[in-house]
C-alpha cells in the first residue's frame, strides 16, 4: 500500500481586504506623523495645547454630527464612547509625560502599544504567532534607536509610569476596537471619539486657565489643518484598518508614524536626517512588514 501524502500548509496570499487594511494602517500613521508640524507651529503661534485640541475635536465632532454620524443604537453609543474616553485618557496622559521626561522618550513610551495589543489578546486567548513577537522585537529596537532611549533627564518616576500608561491605555484602545467596534462605521467612531475628547480638552483648559478662542487666521487654519489630517483622515483610516487586518498588524503598522514625522521635519522644517534614524527607520519597516506575513493556511 502507497502511504498517505503528508500535507503542508501553504502560504496564502494577501486578499484585497488586508492590502487595503494595510493601506489605511499606513496612511493613519502618515497623517498622525504630522502631528509634531503642527505642534511646533501652535508654539510659534502662542496658541495653548487646550485651545488647539479642544477647537480640534469640537469642530470635528460638529462636522460629523451635520452629516448623521451620531444616529447609532444606544449599545452602540455606549461602546464609541467608551472608546473615545480611552482615545482621550491616552492623549491626556501623554501630554501630562510631555511635562516631565523628554519628548523623545514620551514617544517611546507611547508606542509601545503594539505590545500591549499582543499582550491583552494573549490574556483573551488569542496566542501570538513567532512572526508577530519577532515583528515587536524589531520594531521596539528601531523605535529606540529613532526616538531615542531614556537619558539621565528622563529619571522621573511619575512622567515614566505617565508615558507608559498612555501606551497601555492606546494599546487597549487599538485592541477593544477590534473586538466592540468592528461593525460599526469608522466616521461613527470617529465622531464619539471626537466629543469626547473635545469636551475632556475643554474641561482641562478650563481647570489650567488656558482655553481660548482662536483669533487670528493662522490660528483658525491650524486648527483646520489639525482637523483635517490627523483628525478625519487619521482616525477613521485607523478604524478602517483595524477591522480589516486585526488591532496587532495595525498597531505595528501605526509604529512607523515617527518615521513619518523625521520624514516630514527633514522636507519641510530643513531637519538633518542622522545615520541613526536611518538604521532605525529600517529595523521598523522591517517588523511592520514582518507582522504582515500571510498566515499559512492547510491545503
Amino acid at each position: 500500500m502507497r502511504s498517505a501524502p503528508t500535507l503542508t500548509p501553504t502560504t496564502r496570499s494577501p486578499d484585497s481586504r488586508e492590502v487595503t487594511g494595510m493601506g489605511l494602517a499606513l496612511l493613519s500613521a502618515a497623517a498622525s506623523g504630522t502631528l509634531g508640524l503642527w505642534g511646533k507651529l501652535a508654539l510659534t503661534l502662542q496658541l495653548s495645547t487646550p485651545t488647539l485640541l479642544s477647537w480640534r475635536f469640537g469642530l470635528t465632532a460638529a462636522l460629523l454630527l451635520a452629516l448623521g454620524a451620531f444616529h447609532v443604537p444606544l449599545r452602540e453609543r455606549v461602546t464609541l464612547l467608551l472608546l473615545g474616553g480611552l482615545y482621550a485618557a491616552t492623549t491626556v496622559a501623554y501630554f501630562m509625560a510631555l511635562t516631565r521626561i523628554s519628548a523623545s522618550t514620551a514617544a517611546l513610551l507611547v508606542y509601545v502599544a503594539p505590545a500591549f495589543v499582543i499582550l491583552y489578546g494573549a490574556v483573551s486567548g488569542t496566542r501570538p504567532a513567532r512572526a508577530q513577537l519577532g515583528a515587536l522585537a524589531c520594531t521596539l529596537l528601531g523605535l529606540g534607536v529613532v526616538v531615542g532611549l531614556p537619558g539621565a533627564a528622563d529619571r522621573d518616576v511619575l512622567g515614566l509610569l505617565l508615558g507608559g500608561l498612555s501606551g497601555a491605555v492606546y494599546g487597549a484602545y487599538l485592541f477593544l476596537s477590534g473586538r466592540l467596534a468592528a461593525d460599526s462605521a469608522p466616521l461613527n467612531v470617529t465622531a464619539h471619539v471626537a466629543v469626547v475628547s473635545a469636551a475632556t480638552f475643554a474641561a482641562m483648559g478650563t481647570v489650567s486657565g488656558n482655553l481660548g478662542v482662536p483669533v487670528t487666521p493662522a490660528h483658525w487654519g491650524l486648527v483646520l489643518a489639525m482637523m483635517l489630517i490627523p483628525t478625519l483622515v487619521a482616525l477613521p483610516a485607523l478604524a478602517g484598518a483595524v477591522q480589516r487586518i486585526g488591532a496587532a498588524r495595525v498597531s505595528l503598522l501605526a509604529s512607523t508614524d515617527p518615521l513619518w514625522a523625521v520624514l516630514f521635519a527633514t522636507v519641510l522644517l530643513g531637519e538633518v536626517l542622522s545615520g541613526a534614524q536611518v538604521v532605525g527607520g529600517l529595523l521598523i519597516l522591517g517588523g511592520a512588514g514582518l507582522a504582515q506575513r500571510p498566515a499559512p493556511r492547510a491545503p
